[in-house]
């Protein structure tokens, strides 16, 4: 195993590709500045090393076997990470995070939010994103427990911690909705909390692993189907397995086309202000959260997050 790691460096590699694309050792010996003889036993110092024949020798042509071939192909992959893994390290030690990972509350919409993530890898930066889908307290915890770097979608409330920072998102109409055939689509409005209580509600699990789990708009003794995505909760309600809220904007499309029907409640209006937060150490973040940071303190963006109805 050392033999074959001494020699299968990435000169050896280099060597390979150059080979394959002059076509021959001496034209490959050439490029690289060696003489044939010394490219001649580099081969051979690999090929014993790795016990295997690289090159058919019957042919006056540098001819590859299919472990030949194998060792190129797989030996440009390596050249190509080297290379990334090199500009990675140089761009981190620049001020780039080599990870930021973003939670994200089910409020959000994931289309302009995926807008954002396709710009953000446009400016070919070094840090690998990860995205979190989060409910409730569970978007919060996420950046408090440092899973999280930044978090969109939280409510507001919570414990100061002196490195997290936080700003509004913005303000969240939420609609109660059913199916057209649901029970509760030929009441009277508004809807009483007797006659909300008699029917299922569909909620959407609070994502929190350390703390009470958060619920919102559940009636005392009401039934409840809890799922666990926004849309997974969208397309119940269109199946009429239950009533719930929703935010205004999700809904919007199939208020419109009829697949849904909103219905106003006996309740005062259910509006959220959702803020995002960022934990920060220093005087000053790291380039890729300085970057969302900078797309966040836009208005219209902050808009599009919140607002930008679903498709289908």
């Amino acid at each position: 195993m050392s033999d074959r790691r001494h020699v299968l460096t990435p000169e050896a590699l280099e060597m390979m590709d150059t080979i394959e694309r002059t076509g021959s050792f001496a034209a490959a010996a050439r490029e690289l500045g060696k003489v044939p003889s010394a490219l001649t036993y580099s081969v051979r110092q690999l090929e014993d090393a790795l016990d295997v024949l690289l090159f058919d020798r019957r042919s006056r042509q540098a001819q590859f076997t299919a472990a030949g071939q194998e060792l190129l192909n797989e030996g440009r992959r390596l050249l190509a990470q080297i290379d990334a893994v090199a500009n990675r390290v140089q761009r981190v030690a620049s001020g780039w995070e080599t990870q930021l990972t973003i939670a994200v509350d089910g409020i959000v919409s994931h289309g302009p939010l995926l807008d954002l993530v396709q710009a953000f890898h446009e400016t070919s930066p070094p840090t690998r994103l990860k995205i979190r889908d989060e409910v409730l307290t569970g978007t919060w915890e996420a950046l408090a427990a440092g899973h999280a770097d930044l978090a969109l979608g939280i409510s507001a409330g919570r414990p100061g911690i002196s490195d997290i920072h936080m700003d509004t998102l913005g303000d969240v109409e939420f609609v109660f909705v059913v199916a057209p055939f649901h029970p509760l689509a030929a009441q009277t409005e508004p809807l009483s909390a007797a006659e909300l209580t008699a029917h299922r509600i569909i909620a959407v699990a609070d994502t929190t692993r350390r703390t009470e789990s958060a619920t919102v708009g559940i009636l005392p003794g009401q039934d409840v189907l809890t799922l666990s995505t926004m849309g997974d909760k969208l397309e119940a309600l269109r199946r009429g397995l239950g009533c719930g809220f929703l935010p205004e904007y999700m809904v919007r499309n199939d208020v419109e086309a009829g697949r849904l029907l909103r219905k106003e409640v006996a309740q005062p209006p259910r509006i959220t202000r959702a803020h995002y937060a960022w934990r920060q150490v220093g005087p000053q973040p790291g380039k890729a959260l300085a970057w969302w940071l900078a797309q966040l303190s836009s208005p219209t963006t902050r808009e599009a997050l919140l607002s930008v109805p679903c498709l289908g």
